[in-house]
Parts: C-alpha cells; structure tokens; sequence
C-alpha cells in the first residue's frame, strides 16, 4: 500500500505551504518550487546499517545516488559537539577530561576488540547477562559520556537499555563505528532529490519482476471473507490478493494509539552553528540533557541534496510528545537553529497493529517514530516478513553479490 511510501515524497515549496495551511505562500527569497523536495518525515541511512543491506540484496541501488552526511553531533550544556566513535577521536574530543578521555578510549577498543563468540575478549563481562550499567560502571564512565554513548553511537531513545543485557548496545556501537569507517565523515548516507527516490526504486524493480503499481487510487473498502483478506476495493474495482500489508491509516479498527510525534520542519538560510559550516547533519540531544524521557533529534539537508535551492536549508527537529505542549519540548532544538526563515509544525499519532496478522492475513507496520535514521523502521519490516513468511529474514544468506556500490557515495 502506497501512503507509507507518500510520507517520504518531497513536496515543492508551494506544496508544503498548502500542506500546514499557510495561505500567503512562499516568498520569492525561496527560489523555484521545482528546486525543493522536501520530506515530511527525515531519515538517514547508517552506511554498514540493514537498510542499505536490504538495498543491495535487492539491487535497487542501480535507481538510487547518495551523498555522505557531513557530520554527526551531540548536545551537551546547551553547546553540540562532534560524536566521537573511534580513539583517536576521542582523545581529542572536547566533550571530556583528559582522564575521562582515557577510560573512554579504553571502552572503545573494549568494543572494538568484543567479539560474541570468542570469550576471550570478554574482559569479565557476559554479553548475556551483565547490564549495560555494570559495563559503563566497569570503565569508570560518567554520566555525560554515558549520555552520548547511549544515544548518540548506539541510537537509543531512551535510558531502558541501561539495565538489558550489553550485547545490543555493544553490537549497536560497533554498528554505528563500522558506519563511520566507510567515509569517514559521519555514519549517514542520505539520497540525493530526497527519500522519495526509494520507493521509486523499489516501484521500478517491482515493475522489472512483474508487478503492478496503481498511483492516486483510493482505497474504499478491504474485503475480507471468512476472516481473512481476499483483495483491495478501489473506485469499484478490486484487486485480489492472499496477503495485504499496509500501514495503520488504512486499518483504524486493528491498531492502538501508542503515542504522538513532534516534527518542526525549518527552512534556513544558512548552515547550523558549530558543525563546520555542514551542509548536512544530525545531532542528538539526549535525554537527560534537557531533563525529559526521551530524546530530540535533528537532521539538517541542503541544496547540496538538490532538496532545496542554492544557498537553503532544510533542518527538521523531531521528538516523542510527553506534555500537553508539544512545541515547548523542541525549543532547545530549534534554538540551535536559529534564525529560522519559516517553521512547519506537524503532530503525529503513533500507531501499532493489535495482531500479528495470521489470521486475518493483514500485516500492518507501526507509524515512523522520532528517530532521524532507519534502523527501527528496518527492524519493523524485519518483523512483518517473518509474521508473514513464517521464518527471520537472514541477512548472512544472501547469496547475490554484494559490491559496495556505496564507493562511489559523493564525499
């Protein structure tokens, strides 16, 4: 079903502002409508991530360029600094002490050496059992470093993971070190003209293997018999099918609310502050940072992406709604984005199916949440191919050939 894709589509300046109802349109300092596409829910790829795998198992990389994102940030003290990801970084990082640089390094090749089935380097912690605590607690790790390890290398939302077993969060930040090591500048790839290139990709390899795309239809009835999905009714005809998969718009009475999402999509005429003049970023303000649940992130794209016109900036902060006033919780982000040329707001309910689907034969996705990359949103697409073939998707048996085609990345 198409809508998951359209939330990706780009949409020309004047698009965008008829989209968030602003009537007295953009001004002439926003160039041509043709020279913006911009997306309503951002997300970069991790360069060593499993979406990138699932590009090149798939092949669609052929329809599809990238651009290695600049940079990648953390906020501390009201100030964004460089993530550091490797030793060398690390020690001359200003993020910390010189004493704490040293114990963080330490843990870094710690992670670096940790191999899950080798106990030798292990170092006394079992990847099972011990906490991510104990682990921070083992390397002498204060609170700060603590902060930007969890959120800023392993991506996670919250402080949860702290007390589960360390080897996700250890695997998470090799993952993240692994990302850097291919460019270099920061973990991220983003497509050039937007994320609306992907599932044109994925439309033309479908159309390659037979398939059918219907474009700007609507979908006026799913019929079901005996409990189970049977086909797709459009504008009178239908399309019959054994198996539906769909996000939770198309099925209200089969998902639970489990939240909202802010996202404020901002349009600059210049880079943000202390990255370097970037063209292009993230940066992670975590949690305890600013006193909340869970985090708020930034991702900033530019005509470098030929998302925008020469000279603009798109920067979109995004977090997870915990107050009554949603607007108030992005202030420090948008901060750090000042001046801002013109503002979009959007709030999004986040949904999630009550089923599994092997009964009715309808496998729904969950809604795309705050985070700027797309890891979580592959992990949910891992779990609706196993609902629905009955078996993981396994990464170490794809058996086609898998060049780096990302060597080419414009750097």
């Amino acid at each position: 079903m198409g809508r998951r894709c359209c939330t990706w589509t780009g949409t020309p300046t004047m698009g965008l502002y008829k989209r968030f109802q602003l009537l007295e349109g953009p001004p002439e300092s926003m160039g041509r409508g043709r020279d913006w596409n911009v997306d309503l829910i951002p997300k970069f790829l991790m360069a060593n991530g499993q979406l990138v795998k699932m590009l090149l198992y798939t092949e669609v990389t052929r329809y599809l360029d990238f651009k290695v994102v600049e940079g990648s940030f953390v906020y501390k003290g009201g100030k964004i600094y460089k993530v550091p990801s490797t030793e060398t970084e690390a020690l001359a990082s200003n993020l910390m002490g010189m004493f704490e640089k040293r114990r963080f390094r330490k843990f870094l090749v710690f992670v670096a050496n940790f191999d899950e089935n080798d106990p030798k380097t292990f170092e006394g912690v079992d990847p099972q059992s011990t906490s991510m605590r104990e682990v921070y607690r083992k390397f002498d790790l204060g609170q700060d470093v603590i902060d930007f390890t969890g959120h800023a290398l392993a991506l996670y939302r919250t402080d949860d993971y702290l007390d589960q077993p360390c080897l996700e969060t250890i695997n998470r930040i090799k993952l993240y070190s692994e990302s850097l090591a291919r460019y270099g500048k920061s973990p991220y790839l983003y497509p050039l003209y937007g994320l609306g290139e992907l599932p044109q990709g994925f439309a033309r390899l479908s159309a390659i293997y037979g398939g059918t795309y219907m474009l700007n239809k609507p979908v006026d009835d799913i019929i079901m018999e005996n409990g189970k999905v049977v086909g797709v009714k459009s504008e009178g005809e239908v399309a019959r099918c054994k198996q539906l998969i769909c996000d939770p718009s198309y099925i209200p009475d089969r998902v639970r609310k489990a939240g909202q999402v802010i996202r404020i999509i901002c349009i600059l005429s210049h880079p943000i502050k202390n990255t370097n003049d970037a063209n292009s970023c993230q940066i992670i303000i975590p949690q305890n940072q600013v006193n909340r649940k869970s985090d708020i992130y930034v991702c900033m794209i530019s005509y470098a992406h030929n998302v925008a016109a020469q000279g603009k900036y798109i920067a979109i902060a995004s977090t997870t709604v915990e107050t009554a006033e949603p607007e108030k919780e992005v202030e420090p982000a948008l901060e750090l984005l000042e001046p801002i040329d013109q503002k979009f707001v959007a709030i999004s309910d986040l949904y999630e199916p009550i089923d599994d689907g092997s009964e009715s034969q309808v496998f729904c996705s969950c809604s795309y949440d705050a985070t700027t990359h797309f890891e979580t949103t592959c992990n949910d697409i891992k779990d609706i191919y196993k609902r629905m073939a009955g078996s993981a998707f396994d990464f170490e048996n794809m058996k086609r050939k898998q060049n780096d085609v990302f060597g080419e990345a414009d750097q």
